[in-house]
């Protein structure tokens, strides 16, 4: 029993001292100990098989538990002596409270005393420094009153040295005097309110007005406005003169350069007066020859008498074109009827080869100048007949093949002085476009007489299915015609020559291309292709001739060209034109004509081998499918249909090898308007009987395997067909073999029968149905019951674009199907 409550305390002591992970390792890192009595997981039991590992150890037990009670009895000291330390701290620390406690009071008192030590400091310096900020106030005050007085004395003595330099006309002195003064004046606009002041402002203005006056008088005497006296050379007075100009009421500047210019230009407006014969467009260049001849005769005479900022030269070579621009634009609404093209174009080009002369001269800075009117913002082109022009032979090898420039990006006009006096012919240009609209007439005159005289293009390797080279002659002209109008204006002239673009593309494609299609009637016969469906079996179908066949190629072609080349010259004539009237400029609608062009030329080729084929096919429905006896080779028709595609085809896609794209137009085309024809006459052909439908299986996967490879027939480089043909031609022959699989089935039993038909056509109208019955042979009493079932039969129709009519070319042959159609599709595996 004592045993078992030594063990119960034991574990309720362990319990009691069980100390968090946290505080163990606080102790151990504090008192490292490797003692297992230290251990937080210490086991007593595994401690005392330590200690007494063998029965022979417990002979020292006695020893053993004396170390353990003496160690016990060191703990106790240990842990006495500390709990009694514990208890002095206590004290300390309160006593140590209170120390602290009496030193901040003692701090807050000394804080104190040095607060008011220093609040006193600052009142003594205060004290001491009054007299000293009073000093320095009357030191600014006296050095203001100083320089104001400096500037009066400046001021005063100024204003009488400028009334007397402005007497003795010293200009010299007076430009650098003047600036002067003004500078002194600034600093007394704050007193104005003093007498004294007001009285020398009003001088300082009076002596500037009198120098305005004084000036403007000088250089009316010295170049008269009036009268025959002859104008005098630069003196240095006049020099000065312009100086002080420069410091006065920019009005007075103004007035000496518009006399000057005046006087200077006034020989011109004498010389060239309206009723003057050299005034007229043919004499134009003498204009410009008088204004060179009065600028070198400026610099030699006048260039070192106003100053350079003046810039008096370009100045009077502006007003001079405003002046020109003027009277030019009188004398033409004057004379008028007169302006012919050669003329006007003459008078334009010598106006635009000045303009390039002045820029060259001058930089321009002057038309923005608020002295003068500013001039139209010039159009976004540089100058048009200077060393830029294109020539011809440049304009031919940028039109080549259809391109004409690439677009740039606009950029700024490389000339300020464009437009400058050729605005003026502006309103004129009416004469140009008309005579590019009488050009561009003629010039079409002249295609279609040319196509009559050499006749359609000769068939041939190399001519054959060629762009016509009227084409290439009319976008060069276009090419000519517009650079030369966005030279002369781009503006409203440039919409109008593009109406006239406009008019004479439709013409081309009217009356060149169009107008020469072959016609749907053969040169001998001319009977339509609409009656070739009417024509017994053996008859031959009226057909285009080789000639025919090249000259529709060679018109698609050109049709092409047409319209890409149409297409780039919307762009350039968008990139020439001012930016506000680009949307006016679409070309959008001779686009849709070349495009319809295009259209019919693969229509009337898609029409004539079609009709090529419509008598075989005639013939085929009029066979005595019934009394066929035995599977043969392919049919006479298929051969002749055959024929056609390979006489027909190998020349569309020679003459079409430029335009690819339009070679598969025609045979997606063709084969869209073969196949649905075909199953027509398939429809056509009863009764069948099993032999027959077992021919007409074998002919139509012929003519399958020819479709297939019609846009690679009798080239010698074989082709993959496209993708988008292919699915074509596989869907449409495909539904044919399928019609002729459902006729060879048996019709009994029905419910079998009409399965079989849903499943290989997925064709839900009753009238197809109805045609496959009467090419079985079937009699009517027996059709009425199939019918009746068929509608019965019929599944729901599933949605979607196609709904019930759409076919599943991948359906497997049922298990009904007889064993005659196998036996017939191991013989066609074995045919190819």
């Amino acid at each position: 029993m004592m045993e078992e409550e030594e063990l119960e305390f034991v574990e309720e002591l362990e319990a009691v001292l069980q100390l968090t992970p946290d505080v163990q390792l606080a102790i151990e890192q504090v008192f490292p100990s490797q003692d297992p009595l230290d251990r937080a997981d210490f086991n007593a039991v595994e401690y005392i098989n330590t200690l007494f590992p063998t029965e022979q150890s417990l002979a020292n037990i006695d020893e053993v538990v004396n170390k353990i009670r003496l160690k016990i009895g060191r703990l106790d000291d240990n842990i006495r002596t500390v709990v009694r330390g514990q208890t002095n701290v206590g004290q300390d620390g309160r006593q140590a409270l209170e120390e602290a406690q009496k030193a901040i009071q003692q701090l807050f008192g000394k804080i104190k005393d040095i607060k008011d030590k220093a609040e006193k400091s600052e009142q003594m310096v205060k004290e001491i420094t009054r007299d000293i900020k009073q000093l320095d106030h009357a030191k600014r005050h006296l050095t203001t009153s100083i320089t104001t007085l400096n500037h009066l004395h400046m001021l005063a003595g100024g204003v009488d040295s400028l009334e007397a330099m402005t007497r003795r006309r010293q200009y010299g002195e007076v430009a650098n005097l003047l600036q002067g003064v003004m500078n002194v004046l600034e600093h007394f606009h704050k007193y104005m309110g003093i007498p004294q002041i007001r009285q020398l402002s009003e001088r300082v203005k009076a002596a500037q007005t009198e120098l305005g006056q004084q000036i403007l008088a000088d250089f009316e005497e010295a170049f008269p406005s009036q009268g025959t006296k002859r104008p005098g050379g630069p003196s240095n007075v006049l020099r000065d003169a312009c100086l002080v100009a420069n410091i006065l009421d920019p009005r007075i500047k103004q007035e000496i350069i518009k006399k000057f210019i005046k006087q200077h230009l006034s020989e011109y407006l004498v010389l060239f007066q309206e009723n003057q014969d050299v005034a007229w467009l043919d004499k134009i260049d003498r204009r410009y020859a008088w204004i060179k001849r009065q600028l070198v005769d400026y610099e030699e005479k006048y260039g070192r008498m106003f100053p350079r900022e003046w810039y008096m030269a370009e100045r009077i070579a502006v007003e001079f074109c405003h002046i020109t621009r003027t009277e030019l634009a009188k004398i033409m609404r004057t004379r008028a009827k007169e302006i012919e093209v050669k003329l006007l174009l003459f008078a334009i080009q010598r106006t635009t080869n000045f303009e390039g002369f002045l820029a060259k001269r001058f930089s321009g800075c002057t038309l923005t100048d608020g002295t003068l009117k500013k001039l139209e913002s010039p159009p976004a082109s540089t100058n048009p007949f200077l060393e830029d022009e294109p020539t011809p032979e440049m304009e031919d090898l940028a039109m080549e093949k259809g391109e004409l420039e690439q677009p740039r990006k606009p950029k700024a006009p490389d000339n300020p002085f464009h437009g400058i006096v050729s605005k003026c012919f502006e309103p004129h240009l009416y004469v140009y476009i008309e005579s590019q609209d009488k050009n561009l007439g003629e010039l079409i005159d002249r295609f279609v007489a040319d196509f009559k005289a050499q006749g359609p293009p000769k068939p041939g390797p190399e001519e054959g299915g060629a762009v016509l080279p009227s084409c290439a002659d009319l976008f060069v002209y276009y090419k000519k015609c517009m650079v030369q109008c966005s030279q002369l204006s781009t503006g409203e002239p440039m919409i109008a020559l593009t109406t006239i673009f406009q008019k004479y593309l439709r013409e081309y494609a009217w009356k060149i291309l169009s107008g020469n299609l072959p016609k749907t009637t053969s040169s001998s016969g001319g009977l339509t292709i609409s009656s070739l469906l009417k024509e017994k079996e053996g008859s031959e179908a009226a057909r285009f001739t080789v000639e025919e066949l090249c000259l529709t190629c060679s018109i698609l072609s050109t049709a092409e060209y047409c319209l890409a080349t149409t297409q780039q010259l919307e762009e350039k004539l968008k990139e020439k034109v001012d930016v506000s009237l680009t949307e006016r400029i679409n070309l959008t609608g001779e686009m849709d004509t070349f495009s319809t062009v295009i259209s019919s030329s693969i229509q009337l080729l898609v029409q004539d081998l079609d009709g090529a084929c419509d008598p075989a096919l005639t013939a085929m429905s009029k066979m005595q499918w019934q009394n066929v006896e035995h599977v043969g080779d392919q049919s006479p028709y298929v051969t002749s249909v055959i024929l056609h595609i390979k006489q027909n085809v190998p020349i569309i896609r020679d003459n079409l090898a430029s335009t690819r794209k339009y070679f598969t137009q025609f045979c997606i085309k063709f084969a869209n308007s073969f196949i649905p024809k075909f199953i027509t006459h398939l429809f056509k052909c009863k009764p069948i009987s099993m032999v027959g439908a077992e021919q007409l299986l074998l002919d139509t996967h012929s003519l399958k395997m020819v479709l297939l490879d019609l846009p690679s027939i009798g080239s010698q480089v074989v082709r993959k067909a496209p993708a988008s043909y292919t699915k074509i031609v596989v869907k449409g022959m495909t539904r044919a073999e399928m019609i002729l699989k459902v006729v060879m089935a048996p019709h009994e039993p029905l419910v079998v029968f009409v399965d079989n038909y849903i499943k290989l056509l997925t064709d839900c109208n009753t009238e197809t149905f109805q045609k496959i019955l009467d090419m079985k042979g079937l009699k009517r009493s027996e059709q009425s019951s199939m019918l009746e079932l068929f509608r019965q039969r019929l599944p729901t129709p599933p949605s979607g674009p196609e709904g019930s009519s759409s076919l599943s070319l991948l359906t497997p042959t049922p298990e009904q199907e007889s064993s005659r159609i196998r036996k017939l599709e191991k013989l066609i595996k074995k045919r190819l």
